[in-house]
């Protein structure tokens, strides 16, 4: 089994391709379409989740190799395992990177289980070797970092904006920044509020 690279892709407005209609099919249709991407579906079936969502390009047919054309990024969710070898092989001549769920010696890159928070993306690997202990671990860390991370994310996005247009000592900046991103300011946020922290971070950028 290959070491994977980890890695986070932009494929806002890239065209990516779920072989697959079912459930599994549909949620990984849905985090690419958050992530901006323009996914198209290919299956002869869909779920009735995926053929209610306005937000996804259906394409009711039997895959085939040109299916993938144009495509950034491949996925294959069927529970054919014929088809899915198939869709490996076509994206592996073509230089796409193919997930095929479940199969990460069929993948060229595998989907991690993730904890989302805002911006704040933590990312959980066994390489393939035991998804449900990702999930696990994952679970675990959901009750570690709660909302709060994500209103910090961005309270600290809008403050480091402030802090590269005013502060032009890179040294000063370095610092600055290092201090907005401390534990301390991350308790104001679950303490007393967003204004309270944000008070506090302009306090330190204009010291």
């Amino acid at each position: 089994m290959p070491r994977f690279y980890p890695v986070y892709l932009d494929v806002k407005g890239k065209r990516c391709v779920i072989v697959g209609g079912g459930e599994v099919a549909y949620r990984k249709a849905c985090s690419l379409r958050d992530a901006g991407a323009d996914v198209i579906v290919i299956s002869p079936d869909t779920c009735p989740e995926m053929s209610n969502d306005k937000g996804l390009t259906l394409i009711n047919k039997i895959y085939d190799e040109s299916c993938l054309d144009g495509a950034m990024l491949v996925i294959a969710a069927t529970d054919d395992e014929e088809v899915n070898k198939k869709v490996s092989s076509d994206a592996g001549k073509r230089n796409i990177i193919i997930n095929v769920v479940d199969r990460p010696e069929l993948c060229s890159f595998i989907v991690p289980s993730t904890v989302n928070r805002g911006d704040l993306c933590i990312s959980i690997s066994t390489g393939g070797a035991s998804p449900a202990l990702a999930r696990n671990i994952r679970k675990e860390l959901e009750g570690v970092f709660g909302s709060e991370y994500g209103v910090y994310i961005n309270l600290l996005t809008r403050m480091r904006d402030i802090a590269m247009s005013d502060i032009k000592d890179d040294t000063k900046r370095r610092k600055i920044l290092q201090r907005l991103a401390e534990k301390d300011i991350l308790e104001i946020v679950k303490t007393k509020g967003t204004e309270e922290a944000e008070a506090k971070m302009r306090e330190i950028i204009f010291q």
